[in-house]
Formats: C-alpha cells, sequence, structure tokens
C-alpha cells in the first residue's frame, strides 16, 4: 500500500528543488518525447497526468505549438510551479488533480502523457481506465514509470540491514511495478496495439547521504504507511548506508538504478 497523502504532502514541498534534483526524471522525460515523435502523433488536445513543474508541457508545447495542453497532478506545490514555468498564457490549463479520478469529460484528448508518476499508485487500473475514458477514439496513452529494479542497491541493502539489527522491523521498501504488470493492467483498461518495454536509467552520487538527500529534496521519499520504529530504525538505516557503501561504492561514488518502463496503448 502506498500512503497518497504522504506522496501529495512530499511533492508540494519539493516543488521548488525538483528541477534543480531531478536528473533521471529529465532523461525520462527526454526519452518519452523521442518515442512520441517516433509514433508520429500530431494531437491537437493533450493531457499531461502528474505534469509536475510543467518541464514536460513546455516541451510539448514547442513541439505542437498548436496544440491546447491540460495539466493535472496531485500536489498543489507542483501545480503552482507549473502555472508559473508555462506562463499566464497556459495557466488556466493546469489543475490540481487525481490521476484515478479525473475531473475531465469523457473523449477529450488526441494525447494523453505521463511520466514519472505512476509509480505512485497503489494499483495502476483506476489511473489506465481513467486515461482511456478521456482519450478520444484512437487517441494514444503514452507513459513512462519507474519500475521493478528501482533503487535495486538501496533495497538490498535495507534488507540486509533490517536482517542484521535486531527487532529491526518491517520492510519499508517501495514496491514497484513489474514490467508484464504494467501489460496486464493496460489490457485490462481495454487498450489496443499496446507495447511495453524497460530501460535501466543509472546516476551516481558521492555517498549514501548525498543520495537520500537528492531523493527527498524533490518529494520522492518513502510512502510506506508503516512507521518507522524508533532507535531500532535509525539503526537500520545507519546499517544500510554502510552495507550500501560497502557493496556497491566505487571510484565514481555509490549507484542508483532506476528501471523505468515505458508504455503505449491506443483506445
Amino acid at each position: 500500500m502506498i500512503d497518497r497523502r504522504k506522496v501529495r504532502n512530499a511533492f508540494h514541498q519539493g516543488a521548488a528543488d525538483y528541477d534543480a534534483y531531478a536528473a533521471v526524471q529529465k532523461r525520462v522525460m527526454e526519452r518519452m518525447l523521442s518515442l512520441l515523435f517516433a509514433e508520429g502523433v500530431e494531437p491537437a488536445r493533450i493531457l499531461d497526468v502528474g505534469a509536475g513543474t510543467g518541464a514536460l508541457a513546455l516541451r510539448l508545447a514547442d513541439r505542437y505549438p498548436s496544440a491546447a495542453i491540460t495539466c493535472v497532478d496531485l500536489a498543489h506545490g507542483m501545480a503552482r510551479q507549473a502555472r508559473d514555468n508555462l506562463g499566464r498564457t497556459m495557466e488556466r490549463l493546469v489543475a490540481v488533480a487525481d490521476a484515478e479520478h479525473l475531473p475531465l469529460r469523457d473523449g477529450v484528448f488526441d494525447l494523453v502523457v505521463s511520466t514519472s508518476t505512476f509509480q505512485w499508485l497503489t494499483t495502476l487500473d483506476r489511473a489506465f481506465v481513467e486515461a482511456r475514458r478521456v482519450l478520444a477514439d484512437d487517441g494514444l496513452f503514452a507513459f513512462a514509470l519507474f519500475g521493478d529494479g528501482t533503487f535495486r542497491e538501496l533495497k538490498a541493502s535495507y534488507r540486509a540491514a533490517l536482517h542484521s539489527v535486531p527487532r529491526g522491523g518491517r520492510d519499508r521498501t517501495h514496491r514497484f511495478f513489474t514490467r508484464d504488470e504494467v501489460r496486464a493492467a493496460l489490457a485490462r483498461a481495454g487498450f489496443r496495439s499496446v507495447e511495453v518495454f524497460d530501460e535501466d536509467e543509472v546516476e551516481y552520487h558521492p555517498d549514501v547521504p548525498a543520495f537520500l538527500r537528492s531523493v527527498k529534496r524533490i518529494g520522492a521519499g518513502n510512502a510506506s504507511p508503516v512507521p518507522g520504529r524508533g532507535l531500532s530504525g535509525r539503526r537500520v538505516m545507519e546499517a544500510m548506508m554502510r552495507t550500501y557503501a560497502e557493496s556497491f561504492g566505487g571510484a565514481d561514488g555509490i549507484p542508483a538504478t532506476y528501471t523505468v518502463v515505458y508504455g503505449v496503448g491506443k483506445r
């Protein structure tokens, strides 16, 4: 389970720093743009779900200058940042909304796009059904989410630490969707011409605390509803950082792997 209130509050607070720290998310956005261009779509109406600071919407506006672009995000801070970044002419197209309950009419958009958002859902079904609902016939749904394999170094180190610390508590690491789960959710939602694949992105940090700070600064902290365990929790974190550095550290620092699942489907 994922505590959506934690997600909303974390990204609300991280909105101002997001663009400065979201290096992998920017690479994912560029990869998504290349996939859209390869599809040859020329949408007149675009919806960006989980639009964040509006960076993807700005690039889409450059590529499709005549398109009407609507942006929605769960976090008020992100929506406010997107309005500032997109400028006054697009301000009316930015709204605070949940991907699972879009306040939009059926069959409105030619393209629904999303990057680095759907991993914050407990299940994909509701969001995928909503994306299909707001698409026009033959409309395209294109997205990228962080999938199973993301933060593999952190998760392995944390689980080793749990076993090494007495009464370390329950595993609080985030569960990411697998590529097969994504494909199955698209099929259940009724999409056709489905394509799903994944790619790894790796970034390096000077040390484990620097990595954890960068994740926290963009709002992508732990969204588990399971509470921490005080002193034993701190001991687990200390053991995790030691294990991470010893097992994965090198001349370039410590790696953090993101497995990005890309998917497209048509209504």
